[in-house]
C-alpha cells in the first residue's frame, strides 16, 4: 500500500495535473533547441536483465539497447552484472563496440557504507568501490555511481548524530575520488534514498569532500514526501556530472509523464544549468512493459530536444 497523500504531495500532484493539460501542445510549440543526448539507465529493463535463470546477461544489453531501442549509450548497474572478472568484462567491452554504444558509468550498489560507524566498514567501503572503479575505467566509464550509507536511524532528527555521520563519510569519499581521479573517473552521488535524498546534506558533503571529482547524479524521482523534487533537482544541478530521469507512467494521449513535470524539470536542467550531458531513462513504471515504458520516455526527450 501506498503513502497516505500528505498535503505536499497534494499539492505537487495537482500542480502536474493542471499543468498538462497545456503540457503537450506547448512542447511542440517550442522552437528551442537543447543540446543532450540520450542514455540509458540499465536499472530501467531490472525485470529482463540479471542474474536470474530467466533473464537475460548483462553482456546482450549492448545489443539490446542499440538494435531493440534506438540507444547507444548506457549505464550498468552492479548488481545486475555476473561479475567483474576480466573475462566477464573484457566480453561487455567487445559488444559494446560492437553494437556502437557507450557504457557511461557503473552503478554501485552493496559496496559498504562510506559512512559506517566502525572504521573497519569504511575502509572496506573504499577497498570495494575502488575495485569497481577498476572495472569502470576498463570499459570506458567516465564515472562510478555511489550510495551515501551508514547514517543513523536518526539522521533527521538527531543533529550530533548527522554532523557526525557527515564529519566521518568525508575522509571516505576523499580517497574513493582519489582512487578516481588516478583512473580518470568522476564520483558522483545520487538521491538515492536516505540522506542523500535531503539536498541540503549532500551539498554539505561536497562541499566538506572538496575533490573536482565529486558530485551529482540528479534524480527527478527518489525524493521523500517533504523535498521538493523540483528545488531539490535545482539545488543538486551545479555538482552534476549525470543526470537521470525516472519514469513511471505516460498518457496515452500526450506522450507526457504523468508523475513527473517533464517540461519544467528540462527547462531547469538544461535551460537554466546549461547540461548538455547525457540525460539517462531510468523507467520504473508497471503498467507499461520494459520496453514500452523505456520508449515512451526516449519519445518524450527527443520531442524536448526540439
Amino acid at each position: 500500500m501506498g503513502k497516505s497523500m500528505t498535503r505536499r504531495t497534494f499539492i505537487k500532484t495537482s500542480g502536474i495535473a493542471a499543468g498538462l493539460a497545456v503540457a503537450g501542445s506547448s512542447v511542440t510549440a517550442q522552437a528551442v533547441k537543447r543540446d543532450y543526448s540520450i542514455s540509458l539507465a540499465g536499472w530501467s529493463l531490472h525485470r529482463a536483465v540479471g542474474r536470474g535463470k530467466k533473464q537475460r546477461n548483462m553482456l546482450d544489453m549492448p545489443q539490446m539497447t542499440s538494435e531493440d531501442l534506438g540507444i547507444h549509450a548506457i549505464e550498468l548497474v552492479n548488481q545486475m552484472m555476473s561479475g567483474k572478472d576480466k573475462a566477464y568484462i573484457d566480453k561487455l567491452a567487445a559488444n559494446a563496440s560492437k553494437y556502437n554504444t557507450k557504457i557511461l558509468l557503473i552503478m554501485i550498489d552493496s559496496a559498504g557504507n562510506a559512512g559506517a560507524e566502525g572504521e573497519r566498514g569504511r575502509a572496506s567501503a573504499v577497498t570495494k568501490h575502488g575495485e569497481w572503479i577498476d572495472v569502470a575505467a576498463d570499459l570506458g566509464c567516465h564515472s562510478v555511481r555511489m550510495n551515501w550509507g551508514g547514517a543513523p536511524k536518526d539522521f533527521l532528527t538527531n543533529t550530533e548524530a548527522r554532523e557526525a555521520f557527515i564529519a566521518r563519510s568525508v575522509p571516505t569519499f576523499q580517497k574513493i575520488c582519489e582512487h578516481g581521479d588516478k583512473k580518470g573517473l568522476n564520483v558522483i552521488i545520487e538521491n538515492h534514498w536516505g540522506p542523500s535524498s535531503y539536498p541540503e546534506y549532500l551539498i554539505d558533503l561536497i562541499k566538506r569532500v572538496d575533490h573536482p571529482r565529486f558530485g551529482t547524479l540528479p534524480d527527478f524521482g527518489n525524493f521523500p514526501d517533504d523535498v521538493d523534487n523540483y528545488d531539490a533537482v535545482d539545488r543538486m544541478m551545479p555538482y552534476a556530472k549525470a543526470v537521470s530521469a525516472k519514469c513511471y507512467d505516460f498518457d496515452d494521449a500526450t506522450g507526457m509523464e504523468t508523475k513527473l513535470d517533464y517540461d519544467r524539470l528540462i527547462k531547469n536542467v538544461v535551460d537554466k544549468h546549461g547540461y548538455h550531458g547525457y540525460i539517462g531513462i531510468e523507467y520504473e513504471g508497471n503498467r507499461m512493459s520494459e520496453y514500452d515504458g523505456i520508449l515512451a520516455c526516449r519519445k518524450l526527450l527527443e520531442k524536448f530536444q526540439g
